[in-house]
């Protein structure tokens, strides 16, 4: 597994020469609905094992919750799961909302 800062993070999806991940959000509903970072898909951590066949084995993704933990744990499952391009966001969206967006709703 990789990780990445906020800032690595936003430089990525800045870069028009590298390929956009999948930005893999795995917070409850109401924390998504509370901030998120443009572009990622929700899919709560609990749900992960019913709903993994909706992601391909060799996407490029970034897991997202709050502060990092959750995201560590699915994409270590992801991993074990055979996922094999995966990162987790250090810091979550907290994260984002310090290093990179200071507009983000912060909970």
């Amino acid at each position: 597994m990789n990780h990445v800062t906020a800032s690595e993070l936003a430089a990525w999806l800045a870069d028009p020469a590298r390929p956009r991940p999948l930005l893999l959000d795995v917070r409850e509903n109401w924390e998504f609905e509370t901030c998120k970072i443009d572009g990622s898909i929700q899919i709560p951590m609990n749900t992960i094992p019913a709903r993994i066949q909706e992601l391909e084995e060799d996407a490029e993704i970034v897991c997202i919750c709050h502060h990092g933990a959750r995201s560590m744990q699915v994409a270590a499952y992801l991993e074990h799961h055979g996922f094999s391009k995966i990162t987790n966001l250090t810091g979550g969206v907290h994260a984002w909302a310090v290093q990179v967006d200071s507009t983000m709703p912060k909970y």
